[in-house]
């Protein structure tokens, strides 16, 4: 945290001017990342075979890593710090260099982690769980996952209560407390159990184009939230952090009550061929 540049206006500034293709090129670190993770994870456990061990130390590790970010930006964001002053040179820089078109358009992908988004996509998904294929563990992790991570974010906000930076474009508007970025965490977690449980149930070829289309929503809508500042930079930090914490807990509990210990649930039948 103290490694920041001495003038955090100058990077700020750059950042700004050049949002999109830093944007494009954060989500193309992003895909080449989840590529390398899923390409290594099929390597260690051919055909998805873990033991249970093997299961919770995995959970235990990332859950651990989550904790340990998430706990070291409520530290550094709870006085005025480097990072702190970085946070509002960063949303100053946006508020003045953002076109109104780039705004529009930013506007338009945050959508993907509005409450109204998202309870809709537990509801719908759960159904389709419950009442196409009767996956029961797996509609309750759904459900668990997604509503768990909506209690843990407001409850995190009541807690901090850290006022957002001002925002007057119009684009959007938000009036709840900023730290941590419920957009953040709630599309993490959504469509980061949305991809988990569709790799349980697809075809292997299913698998990568998943988790690419899981990591573009998750990282697309929480640039949003800094180009639109309505959030701090380490808001959706935060957000991302909370939210890897609590989705970890999710899957690795789903994991270790799967159908079939010793396999990350992978169903029997047609389904695998």
């Amino acid at each position: 945290m103290n490694t920041l540049p001495a003038d955090p206006q100058q990077l700020a500034d750059f950042i700004a001017r050049h949002a999109v293709p830093l944007c494009l090129g954060a989500l193309g670190v992003a895909f080449a990342l989840a590529i390398a993770g899923h390409t290594a994870a099929r390597r260690l456990w051919p055909a998805g075979a873990r033991t249970r061990v093997q299961i919770a130390t995995t959970g235990a590790v990332c859950l651990l890593c989550a904790l340990l970010l998430f706990a070291a930006l409520a530290s550094a964001v709870s006085g005025d710090g480097p990072l702190v002053q970085f946070d509002h040179a960063l949303a100053d820089a946006m508020a003045a260099h953002q076109p109104a078109g780039t705004l529009r358009v930013f506007a338009r992908l945050t959508h993907f982690g509005d409450t109204v988004v998202l309870t809709t996509l537990c509801i719908v998904g759960a159904a389709a769980l419950l009442l196409v294929g009767g996956e029961r563990l797996l509609a309750a992790s759904w459900v668990a996952a997604i509503g768990g991570n909506s209690l843990l974010n407001h409850s995190l906000k009541a807690i901090f209560e850290r006022v957002r930076p001002l925002h007057e474009h119009g684009q959007t508007w938000e009036t709840s407390w900023s730290f941590p970025s419920g957009h953040s965490s709630g599309t993490l977690v959504a469509y980061g159990m949305a991809a988990w449980i569709l790799m349980q149930l697809l075809p292997a070829r299913w698998h990568l184009p998943v988790l690419l289309g899981a990591v573009a929503i998750a990282l697309v809508t929480a640039l949003s939230r800094i180009v639109l500042h309505v959030h701090f930079a380490s808001d959706v930090m935060a957000g991302f952090a909370s939210g890897a914490a609590w989705l970890t807990l999710c899957i690795t509990i789903a994991a270790l009550f799967g159908r079939r210990p010793g396999r990350m649930m992978q169903p029997s039948g047609p389904r695998n061929a």
